[in-house]
This record gives C-alpha cells, structure tokens and sequence, in this order.
C-alpha cells in the first residue's frame, strides 16, 4: 500500500541479495513508497543472489561495489548522484560477514586475519560509506542513514561468535559519526537492532532455528521479520523521523527489554 511517503527521494541500498534479504524488502517497500534508488553489493555476493531481477522490478541500476574500498565507493556515491539527478536522502547499510563463522572456527579459537576481514566488512565500511557520502556532501539536508545490527552487540549469545564484536563496533560508528553528520549536514543516522531473522547471512550462524525459536517465545510480540523491518526501515527513510538520530532501535518484539516469558518458563517446568 503507498502513501507515496518516500515520493522524490533517492538513496542507494547496500546488501540486496535475495528475496529473504532485509535489503531486498526494502527496496520493494521504497519503491512502492515513491523513491527511487542505486542497488549495490559486492561482486561476488552479486553472483550469488539475484540482484538483477529486483533491479528490474524496482526500476533502479545495479553498481557493483566492494564497500570497503574507498575508491569502489567514491564511484558509487557519485554514479549513484549522476544516475538518480542530485543529492541522496537515504541510504541503507545491510552488510555482515564473517570468515570465521563461515570456516567454522570457535570464538575462543579466532583466525585474526578472518577478524580483520569481517571486521572491515561488517563494521569498518559503514564508516567508509558515511566517510565518503560526507566528504563529497552527497546527502541532502534531513537525509537518513540506516545500518542493521543485531542485540549480540550488548548480550551474549555465544555461537554469534566474532559477529558481536563487528556488530558493537559497527553501532559505535553509527553514534560517533552520527553527531559530525548531524551537526555539520543535518543528516540522521541511526542502527536497527533486528530479531534473529533467516536471512541468507541469519541462516550461517550455528543453532539458528533454535535462536529464532528461542527469541519468538521470548518476544510479547514474536519476532519481528524481515518485511516488518523494511516497513520500519522506511519510517526512518521518511520526514516523519526528522529528529531522530544517534540511536540503536530495537526492532526485535520486545526481546530486548525480557528477562523472561511465560512460554519460555513453561517449556523448562514442562522438562523437569
């Protein structure tokens, strides 16, 4: 359903990779929304997904772009200002990767070089992207910036492995740098902390499906998906979020604020 809230604007959307992708939903939801955008992802994640076909469905041009080299994005910022005809208002950061998920490897037994390449991934590029939107001023005053993050950032959940630290440090920039582009263009910027959601990048974690159970009998309100996401993603995209800024918003049915629920008690007093 439109209410054309997003009618005029334009932004560039990282990490859609297939239909299950936040980023994905997204991009539907912006378009049903009257805004028009860039799709970019890495090459390599590009072959693997499906990007073309959302392209097509959204009217919007795919730039591949490895978002941590400065020089892939310095391209993208400005291809993405040439093709849409001025100034972005938006821009969605969906990105995670982990080598030593990935490879397996225990948190207590990490591959260092693994860490630096997720980190730089998963964390370093939101402040590469922020850093190259800033210096070429390419956001419009009242603009949004939106990354994704996941509640491992301030409670433990041990099979998230390295992924936490990426996702503390990924939240950290999103405050940091959040006050420069605030202060000196107006800009907003902001992290979502998702439910545990079977994404693509979601479905890699060990133990997953009993991680989303888990969550859902936690949450008053069950897990938030992927769609509900992309719907919150836009009210941030829109003018009716203006001041709000700095901020990690749980999205997450109200996982965050548990000890613990009825349904979870249960099961346990059920197993004695």
């Amino acid at each position: 359903m439109s209410h054309n809230l997003l009618k005029g604007k334009r932004g560039i959307i990282f990490g859609a990779l297939d239909e299950s992708s936040i980023a994905w939903k997204t991009a539907e939801k912006v378009f049903e929304q009257g805004g028009s955008f860039v799709l970019t992802n890495a090459p390599v994640a590009m072959r693997m997904g499906a990007i073309n076909t959302l392209a097509e469905k959204t009217n919007a041009q795919v730039i591949p772009a490895d978002a941590t080299s400065i020089e892939d994005l310095e391209n993208l910022v400005e291809k993405s200002m040439e093709i849409l005809g001025g100034k972005l208002d938006f821009v969605l950061h969906s990105i995670g990767m982990s080598v030593n998920v990935r490879k397996g490897r225990h948190y207590t037994d990490l591959n260092y070089s693994f860490s630096e390449k997720g980190w730089d991934v998963s964390a370093l590029s939101f402040h590469k992207t922020m850093q190259t939107l800033y210096k070429k001023d390419a956001m419009n005053e009242w603009g949004s910036i939106v990354a994704l993050t996941y509640m491992a950032a301030q409670r433990v959940f041990p099979d998230y492995n390295d992924m936490a630290d990426n996702k503390a440090y990924l939240e950290s920039i999103g405050r940091s740098f959040g006050y420069f582009f605030g202060r000196d263009k107006k800009v907003r910027v902001n992290t979502i902390s998702q439910s545990p959601t079977p994404t693509t990048a979601g479905k890699g974690v060990k133990g997953f499906d009993g991680f989303i159970e888990y969550a859902d009998k936690m949450s008053p309100l069950g897990n938030a998906t992927a769609d509900e996401c992309a719907d919150y993603t836009i009210t941030l995209f829109s003018d009716l979020t203006k001041k709000v800024t700095l901020q990690n918003l749980y999205h997450d049915g109200g996982f965050s604020n548990m000890g613990v629920s009825q349904m979870v008690m249960d099961k346990f007093v059920d197993e004695q």
